[in-house]
């Protein structure tokens, strides 16, 4: 689905309230004011900003004036024909990381770059003749999109630190549910737990647990928020062994207990 966002506004008026997705979601400011969440994190509305979500994260938004802008939607296998690895999106690109900043903001030429591509792709949207051209125009913008958000770099060193931090982040962001140490990511990266630590330390500012801890976290705040999820249903999809010890978990990191997060989501 692609869609001009004041067209879309207007058919999704009651969409305020924390709700997740079982899809893939970008949107582009072009116009407007106001703020819109992701994951709990809020962030003011300007020109140009831009936000991508994963399937089954949380957001929700408060606009005033005169929001414009482009909303793209699409499903997990919507590009996997055109894909020979088919975790492409999770593995290689960076742009819908729950780990990574997902809020983005575009300027100049390449703002316009973007513009015209989001225009043809809402041009095609009603055409079925066209779906291998939509689906390899949204493919090229997402990999463009994903480029002009990597850091500039020439040394190797650095290069392979990289590397590595965003191959730690994917598999976190895959395993979290089960794994909880830093050893066990450190094994399947083929370095040593020190070295991990000493490795996200650097370039994330927080230790491998932290991250790990954080991934948690959020996906905690993310169950929460549903209504028809009890507390120990959250604890136990998490692979904690009883209540108390996510209780503590969470009030340790959050400085509130689950069942005082729900209630301010709420109010």
């Amino acid at each position: 689905m692609v869609d001009r966002l004041e067209f879309f506004l207007k058919k999704n008026q009651d969409m305020v309230f924390p709700h997740r997705h079982n899809f893939y979601h970008m949107v582009l400011f072009l116009s407007g004011g106001g703020y819109h969440e992701v994951d709990f994190q809020r962030y003011e509305v300007q020109p140009g900003q831009m936000y991508f979500m994963a399937p089954g994260q949380v957001h929700s938004w408060m606009f005033q004036g005169d929001v414009t802008g482009f909303t793209i939607n699409f499903d997990s296998d919507y590009l996997k024909s055109l894909l020979l690895q088919s975790d492409y999106l999770e593995s290689n690109l960076s742009l819908f990381s729950s780990l990574s900043e997902q809020v983005i903001v575009l300027q100049g030429e390449f703002l316009e770059e973007v513009i015209a591509l989001f225009t043809k792709l809402s041009e095609l949207s009603a055409q079925d003749a066209a779906k291998d051209l939509k689906r390899s125009l949204l493919l090229y913008a997402l990999i463009k999109l994903d480029q002009a958000r990597q850091p500039e770099h020439t040394s190797k060193a650095i290069d392979y630190h990289l590397v590595l931090i965003k191959n730690f982040i994917s598999l976190v962001d895959q395993h979290y549910q089960r794994l909880h140490l830093p050893k066990d990511y450190a094994e399947m990266l083929f370095v040593t737990p020190n070295h991990l630590n000493s490795v996200c330390k650097e370039f994330l500012g927080q230790q491998a647990g932290e991250v790990i801890r954080n991934r948690i976290l959020l996906e905690a705040k993310r169950l929460l928020i549903l209504p028809d999820w009890t507390i120990s249903e959250v604890s136990y999809t998490l692979n904690f062994n009883d209540n108390s010890y996510f209780t503590k978990f969470f009030k340790k990191i959050a400085g509130v207990t689950p069942e005082e997060f729900r209630k301010s989501q709420w109010k």
